[in-house]
């Protein structure tokens, strides 16, 4: 008999324990997949954050977005198209920060698969009143910035004094970010910068084949998202590490007379 009373509990804790581990396998994992990207400060110093996606379905997504020092009041919110270096027009109106520096967006007209891979970027508006000054910014999905980057020197070209240099820095979509950096340049003057053809030794100067967002004298930087050449040819951060090219930074009129800086970049 106490035998029989053995089995049977032996038999009962095998049981609950293969239950177990049943009921263990078929639970689902409800852990919600999320993405965060930062948002710099633009026009009003101190004001930095991130945006959150977070997949609430198949179907939806939620926008978090939280605000380090933000002024009082509400602030729009928006997810654009294109870089925030380019700017491009609003895609999707976000609900606004309100004054806890917080905004929760439930979105239905993009998934978060495609939030994450979108050609985007985050910007959030000091007030309805003021829509031109942006408290911070922050590019998205397939703009983000990856770890693989060039940088190439810009010599000094006559008596300007002016050199530095060409950074090449490579997004997730395979564009690149091309970040000017010069010492030397006279503060409140622009100064005019292309990518040419060939190399800084060829005869008479290569054809402009890229044009350039203008050197700040003041900040002595430059920003320009390139996706394509002037030519409207598709060009990525990977064709640029070949390309057979130099770039030229001129004081006033595109001309071989007014070049103060100029380098080589990719195949030279």
């Amino acid at each position: 008999m106490h035998k029989i009373k053995k089995i049977i509990t032996v038999l009962t804790m095998c049981t609950a324990v293969i239950l177990l581990i049943a009921s263990s396998g078929c639970e689902k994992d409800n852990t919600a997949r999320k993405t965060t990207y930062d948002l710099n400060v633009k026009d009003v110093l101190g004001v930095t954050g991130t945006v959150t996606f977070t997949e609430t379905s198949s179907n939806t997504a939620t926008i978090d977005i939280m605000l380090n020092y933000a002024p009082a009041g509400t602030h729009p919110a928006e997810l654009c198209m294109n870089s925030a270096i380019e700017g491009g027009a609003a895609v999707i109106s976000l609900n606004p920060v309100e004054s806890d520096g917080k905004s929760s967006t439930l979105e239905s007209s993009m998934t978060y698969n495609q939030l994450i891979a979108y050609d985007g970027f985050i910007q959030v508006i000091k007030s309805t009143t003021e829509p031109d000054v942006i408290l911070a910014q922050g590019d998205i999905g397939g703009n983000v910035i990856t770890s693989s980057n060039k940088t190439y020197t810009l010599n000094s070209v006559g008596i300007y004094g002016v050199s530095g240099t060409a950074l090449f820095e490579k997004r997730v979509n395979g564009n690149s970010l091309l970040t000017i950096t010069v010492t030397g340049a006279i503060a409140d003057e622009s100064y005019l910068a292309t990518i040419n053809l060939g190399s800084i030794e060829t005869i008479g100067g290569g054809p402009v084949v890229c044009s350039l967002n203008n050197v700040d004298g003041t900040t002595g930087k430059s920003y320009t998202n390139i996706r394509k050449l002037d030519s409207n040819i598709d060009i990525t951060y990977d064709d640029w590490l070949v390309y057979d090219g130099y770039i030229n930074i001129y004081k006033t009129t595109i001309s071989s007379n007014t070049i103060i800086c100029q380098g080589n970049i990719g195949s030279n």
